[in-house]
């Protein structure tokens, strides 16, 4: 028996009834040959974790567009906590770890540079749209690796593709993610937006702190112990219902206060300008492309959406680069 099989076995002798087990995967689109170490979700970690839009996430806004400061988060510090969020919790109620790390490392590796601004002007400027969540799928499934992707499980990808609030996870280990993503980002933007003197915690109403705490800490502990709690041998992940309200009004909380806040959003339409201006500019210069995504032209992929998948890509330094050496006079040396 490899070990493989060893930790498979351990899986279901160990993991919940409701867990999603290792050899039970539904498989890969290209049929592979079994490692005869890792199980198959461990193994899809291990190729989102080293991958290259994985590394570029350490250079893409989370909220604040380059802020001054080390300490604020990025995309990639944001996706650490959605992991280690979904662990603590799938840990607690039996769940398949490996699942819920690949899911949450997977999650965002779609996501524009310039947060959300980034987002909404591919979205407005692509005739096919801009969605991170599918954008992701679509990194995983054809644009890493030069076009050939990662062949992920399926309930990896599906976890990648239904972690926003109107997805439909298909394994418990999915809606996990899905939890923890939302936790994750109320927890740590509104520890952001008190850094960066947005906020203060006698700010948040007392409604809301009355049932889950003042302070970021205790808020994160809360929602992390409530969804273990409720969900327990319930076959479901859930949170109980004066957390969820609670957890629900905090979020419109932070949408009222730091999402649409004109200060801390300030910079927003710059970006959504660069943007749409990088993606004319490779419209009209397409040749300029990598020679991976001019293949993938040739093979009938739309000029747009290899565009958009192209700019999407960057990170904000790269984009802001790229910017100012398109468009940004430079000084005469003589």
């Amino acid at each position: 028996m490899t070990i493989r099989e060893q930790l498979e076995q351990w899986e279901k002798e160990y993991l919940s009834p409701y867990a999603t087990l290792s050899m039970e995967s539904k498989g890969r689109e290209r049929d592979e040959e079994q490692c005869d170490i890792r199980p198959v979700f461990q193994r899809d970690r291990d190729r989102i974790l080293h991958c290259k839009s994985f590394r570029r996430l350490k250079d893409k806004t989370q909220v604040f567009l380059t802020p001054e400061g080390d300490h604020y988060r990025t995309r990639l510090t944001h996706t650490l906590e959605v992991s280690q969020n979904a662990r603590t919790i799938a840990k607690a109620l039996r769940m398949n770890e490996d699942l819920v790390e690949a899911i949450a490392l997977g999650h965002d590796l779609g996501h524009t540079p310039f947060g959300h601004a980034g987002e909404r002007a591919l979205d407005r400027i692509c005739p096919y749209g801009f969605e991170h969540n599918v954008q992701s799928v679509r990194t995983v499934e054809k644009l890493e690796k030069n076009g050939q992707g990662l062949n992920l499980t399926v309930e990896v990808r599906d976890g990648i593709l239904n972690h926003q609030t109107s997805g439909n996870p298909a394994t418990l280990e999915g809606k996990i993610v899905k939890f923890s993503d939302k936790i994750a980002y109320i927890h740590h933007d509104m520890d952001d937006a008190i850094r960066g003197g947005i906020l203060t915690e006698k700010d948040v109403p007392k409604e809301i702190g009355d049932v889950i705490g003042y302070t970021t800490g205790a808020r994160l502990d809360h929602f992390i112990h409530d969804i273990v709690t409720t969900s327990a041998e319930t076959g479901d992940i859930r949170m109980s219902e004066p957390v969820a309200e609670a957890m629900q009004k905090l979020r419109q909380f932070m949408f009222e206060r730091v999402y649409k806040n004109p200060e801390a959003k300030s910079e927003e339409g710059k970006a959504e300008q660069l943007m749409e201006t990088l993606y004319r500019h490779y419209l009209k210069h397409i040749d300029v492309l990598p020679a991976e995504m001019l293949r993938m032209i040739d093979e009938g992929e739309p000029r747009e959406r290899i565009v958009c998948d192209y700019v999407g890509a960057m990170t904000d330094r790269f984009a802001i680069g790229i910017y100012e050496e398109l468009y940004i006079p430079k000084s005469w040396h003589g």
